[in-house]
């Protein structure tokens, strides 16, 4: 069995090392090999210019392709791997054309392992934990009202007045700001065009205990069915977010106004240009640490009591193993491919694990990468 590591970007390099010295046969594959070579030319001599036609002719059935590249990539890649009895990771959300593979891989014997990054990913894998205690614990009663959050951000360890700062291309954060939105607020749907129209606090819980900004992104109501809520579940609030900085809206308040002005191909044209501005003006320092915080929590209450409120609290910074944001997307997904390598995960279309024995084993492994992960009971 080859793993076959497509991209070596920024977020790749500390799970491609652990499974290279971890002795997997990996084949390395990268647009530019002089890149490739300096992230792994130490580790591996196995490194190829990527190429579609000569990744195919070189799986084998049983093979593994992991595709870190831009995410038009991923459709083509799982394609050729189920046509040649090969499997598929990649750390990207599952686009419609993804799920519709479903049938094939199935049909094909092999898995196609999706959202198995940070943010999708290991988000998951808290939300399934959290999910199956408390339909396990005494507190557990349709008569409850629940809240569930799920809040997420890459921010500077040393904050900065832009409350900010980019480890890879801004553009993909300036287009994102042009996303809506759909969460549940108040039993209600909550619909949101622009990010900076949705704009709230959350106080992390200990070990963290700081004050953030937060917003909803992309659609998070379908995480509902796929976190195993009981559809008679009573619920209050469900979102999806991002994490930021306190005073981060104040710092991008004319971001905001410019981009909500941008239409077209001028518009799109102009987003380029901030993104290398802002590349120029605010990405990372040589060696200076960046910083991810994750908190995924669920609470009961009943009659307006709380009865159950449990919060994960993931802390983690830059070190000499690497970025955070690249120890966990890409260690992670190390631990989809060591886990479909194993038989653990069945043929099909997948995001990250609901299996209890997994969610345990790749959390263990996630605390190692995090200077800090708690389950906070904030009822204790």
């Amino acid at each position: 069995m080859t793993v076959h590591w497509c991209g070596t970007g920024l977020s790749a390099i500390p799970g491609l090392r652990r499974l290279i010295e971890a002795g997997t046969e990996v084949t390395v594959w990268n647009r530019t090999v002089d890149k490739a070579k300096e992230a792994v030319g130490d580790l591996t001599s196995d490194i190829r210019t990527f190429d579609l036609p000569a990744l195919e002719a070189a799986l084998v059935p049983g093979d593994i392709v992991v595709s870190m590249l831009p995410g038009d990539w991923h459709v083509p890649l799982a394609k050729a791997a189920i046509a040649k009895g090969a499997n598929f990771v990649s750390s990207s959300y599952i686009a419609p054309e993804m799920r519709t593979l479903d049938d094939d891989a199935k049909a094909a014997g092999v898995a196609l392992v999706n959202e198995v990054g940070l943010d999708p990913g290991i988000d998951h894998l808290m939300a399934h934990r959290l999910v199956a205690e408390y339909r396990a614990a005494p507190e557990c009663d349709p008569a409850n009202h629940l809240s569930f959050i799920s809040y997420c951000g890459g921010i500077p360890k040393i904050p900065n007045d832009f409350r900010y700062k980019f480890s890879w291309s801004p553009l993909g954060v300036l287009k994102a700001l042009r996303s809506p939105s759909r969460s549940l607020r108040d039993y209600a749907e909550w619909k949101v065009g622009r990010p900076w129209d949705a704009i709230s606090h959350y106080d992390a819980p200990l070990p963290v205990a700081e004050r953030f900004e937060v917003y909803p992104n992309r659609d998070s109501i379908p995480f509902m069915q796929d976190y195993k809520f009981d559809p008679a579940w009573t619920v209050r609030d469900f979102v999806r977010g991002t994490l930021r900085l306190d005073g981060w809206a104040a710092a991008w308040k004319d971001v905001f106004a410019e981009v909500e002005t941008l239409a077209g191909a001028a518009g799109d044209a102009r987003l380029q240009e901030m993104s290398d501005e802002f590349w120029d003006a605010h990405a990372y320092d040589e060696g200076e640490p960046d910083r991810v915080v994750l908190c995924v929590g669920l609470e009961a209450t009943r009659d307006g009591t709380p009865v159950c409120h449990k919060t994960y609290v993931m802390d983690a910074w830059g070190d000499e193993h690497g970025t955070a944001m690249a120890r966990l997307v890409s260690i992670t997904v190390a631990l989809a491919v060591e886990s479909v390598a194993n038989g653990r995960i069945e043929p099909g279309v997948h995001a990250a694990p609901s299996d209890p024995k997994l969610v345990d084993d790749w959390l263990d492994e996630v605390g190692r990468q995090a200077q800090h992960l708690e389950l906070v009971d904030r009822l204790a």
